[in-house]
Parts: C-alpha cells; sequence; structure tokens
C-alpha cells in the first residue's frame, strides 16, 4: 500500500472514530409544554452551614472506582467536595468559591470533576452563564428552560428546586446533572463517563476554618 494510500486510510479511520463517538451524544429534543414567561427560580444555597456525607460511584471507559465523600456548603457561593477511595488508597478535593474551581488529586480526579455550573448543579445551586435568549415552558409540574440561541444549556425546575442541569453543543447534549431525592448523577455523553453521588445525611454546622478553602 503507498504512502498516500495509508495517509488516506488513517484520516477515514479518524473522521469514522469521531462520527462514532459522536453518534453517541444524544440529541436535543424540542422543549414541551406551554410556553411559560415564569420568573426563573433562583436556586440558591440554603443560609448556614451544612455538611453533606454521601457515597459515590464511578463507571469510566478507562477506570472505575468507589468511596465516601463529603461536602461542606457555606452559602451564598462556597462549597469543598472531598472523595475518598475506598480501601484509603486515595482522596481528591474540589473546592468551589463562585465560578473558580480547584482541584487536587492529580489528574484522576480532575477527570471526573465537572465544571463549576454542573458542579453547583449536583448541590442543586444555579449558576449557569447569563444569556439575552431564553426560552421556558411548563409541563406538568416540571419547567424547562433554554438558555441561549442555539441553546448553550437546558434547565429543569421542579417548583423552586433546580432538578436537572444539561450542557449543549451543537444541538447535542454533552454533559448533564440530575438530582433526585437522596441520588445525583453526572454524566459526560462525549467521555461516556458517569460519577453517582448518593446521600446519607445532612446536617447543620458551626462556620467551618478557613483553612479549608485553600490555597492549595
Amino acid at each position: 500500500m503507498s504512502a498516500r494510500a495509508v495517509c488516506t486510510l488513517r484520516v477515514a479511520l479518524i473522521l469514522a472514530a469521531a462520527s462514532m463517538g459522536w453518534g453517541c451524544v444524544p440529541a436535543l429534543r424540542p422543549l414541551t409544554g406551554a410556553p411559560s414567561k415564569a420568573a426563573l427560580p433562583r436556586a440558591e444555597l440554603p443560609v448556614g452551614y451544612r455538611q453533606i456525607v454521601f457515597d459515590w460511584d464511578l463507571e469510566d471507559r478507562e477506570l472505575s472506582g468507589r468511596g465516601e465523600g463529603v461536602a461542606r456548603v457555606a452559602a451564598p457561593d462556597s462549597a469543598r467536595l472531598d472523595l475518598f477511595l475506598a480501601g484509603g488508597f486515595g482522596s481528591g478535593a474540589a473546592v468551589l468559591i463562585a465560578d473558580s474551581l480547584q482541584v487536587t488529586g492529580g489528574s484522576v480526579a480532575r477527570r471526573f470533576i465537572p465544571s463549576p455550573p454542573l458542579l453547583w448543579a449536583t448541590l442543586g445551586r444555579l449558576a449557569v452563564p447569563p444569556a439575552k435568549d431564553t426560552t421556558a415552558r411548563v409541563d406538568g409540574e416540571l419547567l424547562r428552560v433554554d438558555i441561549g440561541m442555539p441553546t448553550n444549556w437546558r434547565l429543569t425546575f421542579r417548583k423552586d428546586s433546580l432538578v436537572r442541569l444539561e450542557r449543549v453543543r451543537g444541538g447535542r447534549i454533552i454533559e448533564w446533572v440530575e438530582r433526585s431525592g437522596a441520588v445525583v448523577r453526572y454524566r459526560s455523553e462525549e467521555a461516556r463517563r458517569a460519577l453517582t453521588l448518593t446521600i446519607k445525611r445532612v446536617q447543620e454546622v458551626q462556620p467551618f476554618d478557613a483553612s479549608i478553602w485553600g490555597p492549595f
């Protein structure tokens, strides 16, 4: 086979792989329900300091793991999540202050910690960058909101609670967070990576020591 033929074959294989990966990413469906001009729920953190203890489970194409974790949350816009690998073989932490994110624990931890808007969504806080174009529809007890033109984010609320946040690119859902009772799920459709948090207990606590926020 000639060098030119080999090069052409390589390009074809790369394009085919990219096409297959993109095909696994779900398309964003049109909003359903009645048009709404209702004000966007604020979906803020409850006032005070909370500690949330949870189990976590990671599924990835290259690795998997599980363990325990704790989130320390300070309203209105500060949170720290610590993840401990089962068996005591490793740990990682993510510190969120407004839209600033610090992650410790090396490259593995950085792989499955989502971006600030999605990480905030795991805690029920809405922190999506503002955009002029917004479309909202009410479908039963759910309010769904598309932000951007074309859509960059889709938000789903039940009453005043944020229950799902989807990041959209090119008309497809790239990644999402969904909150249902004590279970919080994050999935990257592009990376085929899923992180599930199962909340075991939530308690109000005294203010945290300033050292937990870094720097690291």
